[in-house]
């Protein structure tokens, strides 16, 4: 989950220089939102969590029926099905080659193939083996419902769901998260170079490490991130870190190593404080922030423009963890700022970071060769945000970038031609003729409304 505040800066900030920034609030405005808070949790594809909402492009049924149905690798198809026990799921392969063999051209037929492959091959040779039952109902094919994350639903039903929100990029958590914060993944053989930075979605196997060895103690994203633009403009930020175990290091099909681990946060989650720029900046503080700071900066009406949340992996809805637990974190931080006086001023937006290996049977459009990834679940929760509302532009995490962009900066792009630090990504995302606008998932007419503060699922 991700959140952008800055702790201890208020709301007063100048922002001279940009135009089209302006702090005045003006009615039917996008400058009527002065504070953007992104939570980001972790692998879920949409139709595991939102597959059976009413009037969204959920699970294709008929007569309540699911019609689609995915070979097991042992003569068989599997339909999905409500998860039984509503919280203990174990998700699938979710690297960037899983990604694309899961989508398999269009077909979507490759989830249980790509997770169970070794079951496979030893049930073709020993169908009978005990084992082999779970071929009948793979957990990559279960769905969770109302029933069992209330309030996520709920805040579908008041707010807003984005059925076509989109991951980034191809692949699992560190690439998804750096698209997140600069629109772009990649390795840079000298962090300090922007111009020998390439795009990669592979990770710690063949990403940062070779950097980490060349300098052990430096950062490692040598790119310019969103951040850049928002200290050059006075814009206040913060990332907000809860302190954990990262999950794809407990559970997950993901080698990691010690860098990107941490002893007390998810490094992989929070990138921030590893790129050049912030540290060039002087920036780290407000990169690593302790979760606290978070509500108290809600509790004192001091919320900065923009604020990123990180959760550790209990409460990040990463398979292996209860998603109960999960889901009562993200309600603590949604009622924090419901009941501050920052609430009338604020756009909270939620999703989750891959699709962690779940069904989904929405092919992702083109866009390069880097993604779109599969589909995530997408929230918007603001007091202008319109009421049960379903979304169905196509989305992305750049739509997040342009939204700030177009709130805080003008309209001014992250652009590697203009950004202070010119980097050869391939193309600047928020400009992708395919990319949705998140301002359609508000009325700025319409009065604010009130908070909608929800129990804890547990407490």
């Amino acid at each position: 989950m991700l959140v952008l505040v800055a702790a201890g800066c208020g709301s007063s900030s100048p922002r001279s220089g940009v135009a089209g920034a302006e702090r005045t609030r003006r009615a039917g405005d996008i400058h009527l939102i002065r504070h953007v808070v992104v939570i980001m949790e972790e692998n879920r594809s949409f139709d595991s969590f939102f597959g059976t909402y009413p009037h969204a492009d959920g699970i294709p049924t008929r007569h309540g029926v699911p019609t689609v149905c995915v070979p097991n690798g042992v003569g068989r198809c599997v339909k999905p099905f409500l998860d039984p026990n509503g919280a203990d799921d174990s998700g699938g392969e979710h690297g960037p080659l899983a990604g694309k063999e899961d989508v398999d051209g269009g077909r979507m037929d490759g989830f249980i193939r790509v997770t169970d492959r070794k079951l496979i091959k030893g049930c073709r040779r020993r169908p009978r083996a005990s084992a082999c039952a779970r071929l009948r109902r793979p957990d990559v094919m279960s769905y969770h419902d109302a029933g069992q994350i209330p309030n996520y639903w709920t805040y579908a039903r008041n707010f807003v769901l984005q059925d076509h929100m989109f991951e980034p990029n191809w692949g699992w958590s560190l690439p998804a998260h750096l698209w997140l914060v600069s629109g772009w993944s990649a390795q840079c053989a000298d962090p300090y170079r922007a111009s020998t930075c390439t795009t990669n979605l592979s990770g710690p196997g063949r990403g940062p490490s070779a950097t980490l060895r060349r300098h052990p103690h430096g950062p490692l994203y040598g790119w310019t991130d969103l951040t850049y633009l928002l200290h050059k403009y006075r814009i206040t930020w913060a990332s907000y870190v809860e302190k954990g175990s990262s999950p794809d290091c407990l559970t997950g099909p993901i080698s990691c190593y010690t860098r990107l681990e941490g002893a007390s946060t998810p490094g992989f989650w929070d990138p921030l404080p590893d790129f050049t720029d912030v540290r060039q900046d002087g920036q780290g503080a407000t990169a690593h922030e302790p979760l606290s700071r978070f509500y108290a900066a809600t509790a004192r009406g001091t919320l900065p423009d923009v604020s990123w949340v990180t959760p550790d992996w209990a409460d990040s809805d990463h398979p292996g963890a209860p998603i109960s637990q999960g889901q009562a974190w993200v309600t603590k931080l949604v009622n924090s700022v419901m009941e501050g006086p920052d609430w009338d001023s604020t756009a909270i937006f939620l999703a989750w970071d891959d699709w962690g290996g779940f069904y989904d049977h929405v092919k992702p459009p083109f866009v390069d060769a880097q993604g779109y990834g599969l589909r995530v679940p997408g929230i918007v929760i603001s007091p202008y945000a319109r009421k049960g509302y379903v979304d169905h532009q196509t989305l992305s995490f750049d739509a997040y970038l342009r939204f700030i962009e177009d709130d805080f900066l003008g309209g001014r792009r992250l652009d590697p031609m203009t950004d202070g630090r010119p980097d050869p990504r391939p193309d600047v995302r928020e400009d992708e003729p395919v990319l949705g606008n998140l301002a359609a998932d508000f009325d700025f007419a319409q009065n604010p409304r009130p908070p909608l503060v929800l129990p804890l699922h547990p407490r």
